[in-house]
């Protein structure tokens, strides 16, 4: 599958370790600093909240977008969540990007002293919660009121059809997450390159109208800026013994590993092919990955 009309690029980091006020603005400054579009905050517990988190980023920083990436939307009733969204947009100038999932850690639910409803429910609410913002945005007499009149532009992160689909119809940047699980804690299994592809060929299928308007996002799991690329594979490949082979591992997206130049090459034919031009890394990528940022910049 080839993909026509690409998008420039644009890099965001996750930032995911809670730290004290001063570590936390230094690392929001240096996201920045290294050139990346976009600075992103998950949403687990024993991780920093999320909008208090990108207020104090934005206060420190004057020109990457801010990010819920993802935010669960199982621990939001749509009315309190649209107050946070709004008053953050304006707390931060405009440059809010809200990103929405249906939630997936059961243990995280129990520890709320929340139900963990069936994946069916789950995504119920969110289309509820979608619809229910977009519903907010549009009343003049909502306070705060949204910097623009529509909302902040909204990612939708998932990877199963009735996710997708609905990220088809309300999202302007679909995400997706490039794993199809843990091996192990922290371990993610990387979908191979056909397994995105289908993904992608499902989401192409069915934007109609809208194809080649959404930006497509995929969140990278292993980055490894090395000069022996084939080393580092096999190396991935003896910690998944059960995952992708080698080869498949070398082809996958969320699978950069080799120099600068070899890894932007490897992107320049990963957007080509499935249509990505936004990618996400992971904050103890940051420094790794920046090299390529700058080599990849205005493209």
């Amino acid at each position: 599958m080839t993909v026509s009309g690409v998008k420039p690029f644009r890099f965001g980091v996750n930032l995911l370790l809670p730290d004290s006020r001063d570590a936390w603005v230094a690392k929001c400054r240096r996201v920045e600093e290294a050139g990346f579009d976009v600075l992103s905050v998950a949403d687990h517990l024993g991780l920093a909240p999320p909008f208090p988190a990108l207020v104090l980023a934005g206060e420190v920083t004057s020109r990457v977008r801010l990010n819920t990436f993802v935010l669960n939307v199982g621990f939001h009733k749509p009315a309190l969540l649209a107050r946070e969204v709004t008053g953050t947009d304006q707390f931060v100038g405009g440059r809010l990007e809200l990103g929405l999932g249906a939630g997936y850690v059961a243990e995280e639910f129990e520890a709320a002293e929340l139900e963990f409803p069936s994946p069916g429910r789950r995504v119920d609410h969110l289309e509820h919660t979608i619809k229910e913002l977009k519903r907010r945005y549009a009343d003049p007499e909502h306070r705060p009121a949204p910097v623009e009149p529509g909302g902040p532009p909204l990612l939708i992160g998932g990877n199963g059809n009735r996710m997708l689909a609905l990220a088809v119809e309300h999202a302007d940047i679909i995400a997706f997450p490039g794993s199809t699980g843990l091996a192990a804690p922290h371990l993610f299994v990387p979908m191979t390159a056909d397994e995105i592809e289908d993904r992608v060929r499902f989401v192409n299928t069915k934007l109609g109208d809208r194809a080649g308007e959404p930006e497509f996002n995929l969140l990278v799991h292993f980055v490894d800026a090395t000069e022996d690329r084939q080393a580092a594979l096999e190396e991935l490949h003896g910690r998944l013994p059960d995952g992708p082979s080698v080869a498949e591992l070398a082809g996958s997206p969320t699978v950069l590993f080799g120099s600068p130049e070899e890894i932007a090459q490897q992107l320049l034919a990963h957007r080509e092919r499935f249509g990505f031009s936004y990618y996400t890394v992971l904050e103890h990528h940051l420094e790794a990955f920046a090299p390529v940022v700058e080599l990849l910049r205005g493209r």
